[in-house]
């Protein structure tokens, strides 16, 4: 018998292609699966890519899983891949795919106008609005000669974000409570940056300059949940993409959230899940391979 296969999330970091202006790049299915295979990259397994996707299907269907988020995309439809999310496809559905990928680095845009994390399908004026801006940006990043490397890296940055409002506008994301703030923006990135090493609201509000309270204010204002909430979220959603795609035990992924015991941890994802940490592996599991 075969060597049983280490189950683990690959990191991808932003690797464009030599001609690519600086933190931004495109590319189709074509060139993904070329690109994945240089790389030795399986598209249909985990992988949280450290970089922005904008997917835009123009034949389709492709089948696709964002953070256990199950996604068809058919022709015409869009999605929006963060980065540092989980993502992968379902085996073939890429290699027969046609449409176009813009991928780009966190910073590139200084402003990200579009929210909804869903399949989005425009139509009418609005459709014919994001193609003709996808053909704009996708014009100008071929046409490098024409213009300063400053300048048409600046073009870029203008004509994605041009593409990501008329999105915004034509698919908007499911009512929210308000918009970010700062004070949220500021306690959002703590998060993602800090969530395995601080559990406590407060020392997120000490090291940003505020209070609790205002922090809870911020959150509750921007997300309709809790500081605590959004924090235990974040928390909660780490542990199960590791239990679900690697095969480190409750114990090590316990230590890697910085639980000082593994029955805290158990005892956090029983609350909030509702379910033992094993069970939901096996859940996660049995789902995968029926998919398969």
């Amino acid at each position: 018998m075969g060597k049983k296969r280490q189950l683990s999330i690959t990191d991808v970091a932003y690797r464009p292609s030599l001609s690519a202006p600086i933190g931004m790049d495109v590319l189709g299915f074509t060139e993904l699966s070329r690109r994945a295979a240089l790389r030795g990259l399986d598209l249909s397994a985990p992988l949280r890519p450290s970089f922005h996707h904008l997917i835009h299907v123009s034949q389709g269907p492709v089948r696709h899983t964002v953070d256990f988020q199950d996604r068809t995309l058919d022709s015409g439809s869009w999605i929006w891949v963060r980065a540092g999310q989980v993502h992968q496809y379902v085996p073939g559905d890429h290699t027969a795919a046609r449409g176009t990928i813009v991928i780009w680095q966190p910073g590139f845009l200084s402003t990200e106008p579009l929210d909804n994390d869903a399949p989005m399908v425009p139509t009418g004026r609005h459709a014919r609005a994001a193609s003709l801006a996808l053909r704009h940006l996708v014009h100008a990043y071929g046409d490098l000669a024409s213009l300063p490397l400053d300048a048409h890296i600046e073009t870029l940055r203008h004509l994605l974000g041009v593409l990501l409002l008329r999105l915004a506008h034509a698919c908007p994301a499911p009512a929210q409570p308000g918009a970010a703030s700062e004070v949220f923006r500021g306690f959002r990135a703590a998060v993602e940056r800090d969530f395995a090493d601080c559990h406590h609201v407060k020392d997120y509000a000490a090291a940003l300059g505020y209070d609790a309270r205002t922090l809870t204010r911020a959150t509750q204002d921007a997300t309709g949940t809790t500081a605590k909430q959004y924090l235990d979220a974040r928390i909660l959603l780490e542990a199960r993409r590791l239990l679900a795609h690697t095969d480190a035990t409750s114990a090590e992924i316990s230590r890697q959230l910085g639980f000082p015991d593994p029955s805290d941890f158990t005892k956090f994802f029983r609350k909030r899940d509702g379910g033992t940490p094993l069970r939901f592996r096996e859940v996660a599991r049995g789902r995968r391979r029926r998919q398969g």
